[in-house]
Parts: C-alpha cells; structure tokens; sequence
C-alpha cells in the first residue's frame, strides 16, 4: 500500500512539533463533534461563570515592579544605603549578596485616572486605561529562578509535568471554536520563555488539552500549506483512509493519544482555510490597527495582542502571549524602556479593543512575570535588581473583576508583601472561579491522586477584587 505524502508528513509529526500539535485543540471529526464522549465539547462549569476566555499575557524574566507599578518614596531616600539587618533575615537571593545597598526607583510615577492608580511614567499607554485595571501589588511565589518560577506560575507547581491553567481551562470548559484550536500560545521578545513548552503543556491531562504554539509571520504553523500536486480531494481521501484505521485502533485500545491523533490531522485539514484568514489583519479597520501601533506583515508582541483578540473572538478559549525580554540583572534602565516601548502600547489597545467590542466583561486579561525584582542593586553601574519572590505586581481586566482599584501592598522598602498578600495559588484560585469551577473540584485523577491546578495547600479566591 502506499501512502500519500502529505498524509505521510502529518502523521510523522510529533505531537509536540508542527502540525501535530494542532492536534491538541479540536474535535475527532464533525460527525462526531456532538457526540458526548468528544473531549472539546463545550462543557458546563460547576456554576455560572463570569468568563468566556482568558488571555494571559505573561512578561517572562520577571519585570521590575519598582520602574512600573509599586512607587517606593522610601526606596528612593535610602537609594545607595544598606537594608536593616532583621529584613534580610533568613532571606536567600538568587545570586546577590543580600547584604548590597539599595537601589531607588529609576523612573518618575504620577497618579492616573479617576482611580489615582501610580503607574510609571514608562507605561503612558496603560495610564489611559488605569480605571480598567485590577492592580495587585503583593503577588508573592515559592521559586525564585525562572524556569521553576514560570512553571509554578502557569502550572501551580515548581516540578515539570503538571498541566498548564491553559489545559485545565479546556479540560474544564472545552472550546467554542471548530476550526482554530482551543489554547493557543504565541512567543516574542529576544527568545523564548525558560521553562520552555511545559509553560502550556497538558500534564498528566490528555494531550488534546495542550496549547499549541503559532507563528505570528508566515505559517501560522509549519507545513499548513498542501504541496505541490496535492489537491483537497486527495488530501481528504487520504484523512479519511487514515482516521478510519485509527478509530479501528481506538475502538480496540481506548488510548486516547489516538483520538489527539485523529484531532490533529482533522484540525489541521479546518485550520488550512481558517489559520491564513485569523492571520491576515489587513482586514483590520485602519483606526484598529492604529490603535495597536502594528502592520500587516510585521512580526510584533502587539501583533500577537491584536491576533489574541481575534482569536478570542472565533471562540478559542485560552490565550497566552509570552514576552521574554524581562530579566535586567544590569543594563536595567536601558532594557526595561525598551520592553516596555514593545508591549505598553499592545496591552493598552487590547482592553480598549475588547472594550469597545463589548467583550471586555466576558475576557479576563491577566498581566506579570513570575516574580518582581530586589529593592536591592545588581550589576556594575547601579543599574540592575536581581530575582525576588516576595513582592511582585500583577494586572487584571475585565473578566467580572473589580475595575479601578489596586488590592494589596508591599512594605516601605518593597521587600515583602504585608497588605494582604496573594499567593500564585490565589490567584490561580480566582482565575477558576471566573470560570466558574472551585478550584477543590475540578480535578482529573492521576497515580491514585485527584489532581487539580491548586495543589493540596490552601488556595483562597480573592473576593474582595470581584466586582
């Protein structure tokens, strides 16, 4: 028997390379995309939710909450001197000494909106749309090197192999969209994020529920496009051919990394004539993409905020934008003024956008790294802050979350969270209960174990950020 070439190249692709990752958002095929053993069959949450979709904007490298969100008068009057002795104890930096001196804020803050929020002058974009904002100054994690610390915050647990909030979104919820994959990843900045695909992998949940990372530029996924001599009737007949061995195999082994099988060539065949559509942003009003300061045919972080809205809008369910640029050991006052001239402008026009579409409410747009930076000095120059998992600043908007406030704050120095502070795991928490699932009781059970994206320690959802 021979095998066509393209089907051939589609189904040698590892599930985590190219279009076999496509497997990991949709249905076995449309006839049974009804059907209730259909793993991306929209589901019903534990109680009415207020979010349809999250996009999660996540700066890997851990952005310096002192330049941007948590303005330090104190920090800055004690700029060149030691900390006190009895905040340093039993602390432990990443690579510092804990005992260096302390470094001021490098960049001037002013109040903004009718709520008053301080936001550096570095963020002029994210300033217009401060009383959209839900800003929590005393985020705190357990980890503090990247790769541990990015996983914690994606996947609630420090060690690889557990799922992603992403998977655990549509493993809880499914998705609404037929022809685009449920949970889609996209990566800019100088490279990508440490912790590598585990940031938006599936665990030990099914590999259908992983999300599937795009190319802003080009193929939105390598080798979409059919080769030359290859028409869509052959290109069919072949799926089909194929998709029935597999269902015979499934049928006798029950495995479901068959079913993610068959999804991936299903999705990818759909994705064919919807990926290049969801690419092509000069379908985009010009005030549009004004408003995101992009082009058609760039390659940018807010390209990627432009695209994440237009997927929201087709009904995929979990978007995540990563924007690894953020870890300023020195150069920092240089560095961090370009990260934010690449994603201030994108993140503001996002919720503006969303706003306007009147799909704010139903979108939760989540913003940070996976920690904040020393009070203390780094690098030659003072001109650098090193890791620190004690107090950092996250961003929320939309989403059914309290509009115009900042929840929590950190000590006169900004060393540790003393005003209601918030673990990686409350948040993760609240995330699930805007979905609408308590996060005690969505679980999958693996190695004898329910399973679920809080862990076992104590998660709390932070009502007092919900509107």
């Amino acid at each position: 028997m021979t095998t066509n070439p393209i089907s051939r190249r589609w189904f040698m692709q590892d599930c985590g390379v190219g279009l076999g990752s496509i497997a990991l958002a949709s249905l076995i095929n449309e006839s049974a995309a009804s059907t209730a053993d259909d793993p991306m069959a929209v589901k019903k949450p534990h109680f009415p939710g207020k979010v349809k979709n999250v996009i999660l904007l996540f700066m890997a490298g851990a952005p310096s909450q002192f330049e941007l969100f948590d303005n330090k008068p104190e920090l800055a009057k004690f700029d060149g001197q030691l900390p006190p002795a009895e905040l340093l104890e039993g602390y432990r930096a990443a690579f510092i000494n804990p005992n260096s001196k302390l470094l001021g804020p490098k960049f001037k803050f002013a109040k903004h909106g009718q709520s008053g929020a301080e936001i550096s002058e570095l963020l002029p974009h994210t300033a217009k749309v401060a009383d959209d904002l839900t800003i929590i100054k005393s985020m705190k994690t357990d980890a503090f090197n990247h790769a541990p610390a990015q996983i914690m915050m994606n996947t609630g647990s420090q060690l690889f192999g557990k799922p992603s909030l992403g998977a655990w979104s549509l493993y809880g919820l499914g998705s609404e969209s037929r022809d685009l994959p449920g949970f889609v990843v996209f990566s800019s900045g100088t490279k990508g994020p440490s912790g590598g695909s585990s940031n938006w992998g599936s665990g030990y949940l099914p590999t259908v529920y992983q999300g599937v990372q795009l190319r802003s530029v080009g193929d939105p996924v390598l080798y979409l496009s059919n080769p030359a001599g290859i028409d869509s009737r052959v290109q069919r007949d072949s799926l089909d051919a194929i998709s029935e061995l597999n269902r015979q195999r499934l049928a006798v082994t029950g495995d479901p990394e068959i079913a993610t099988r068959i999804n991936s060539f299903e999705m990818a065949y759909r994705m064919q004539s919807s990926a290049p559509e969801l690419m092509d942003i000069s379908t985009e009003t010009q005030s549009t993409l004004d408003l995101y300061g992009v082009k058609p045919g760039d390659s940018s972080f807010a390209k990627n905020c432009l695209l994440a809205r237009r997927l929201v809008e087709g009904g995929t369910r979990f978007v995540q934008l990563f924007h690894e640029a953020w870890d300023q050991h020195g150069n920092l006052t240089k560095d961090i003024k370009k990260n934010c001239l690449a994603t201030d402008q994108g993140c503001a026009a996002l919720i503006q956008d969303l706003k306007q579409r009147g799909m704010l409410d139903e979108t939760l747009v989540i913003w940070g790294g996976e920690f904040g930076r020393t009070p203390m000095v780094q690098g030659g120059g003072n001109d650098g802050r090193d890791h620190h998992p004690n107090a950092f600043t996250m961003w929320m908007a939309g989403g059914g979350m309290k509009p115009g406030i900042t929840y929590g704050g950190t000590d006169d120095l900004g060393f540790n969270s003393v005003i209601d502070p918030i673990h990686v795991r409350d948040l993760h928490a609240t995330i699930l209960h805007q979905l609408g699932f308590d996060h005690q009781r969505l679980t999958f059970k693996f190695q004898g174990l329910e399973q679920r994206l809080t862990g076992v320690e104590e998660a709390h959802v932070i009502d007092n950020i919900l509107a």
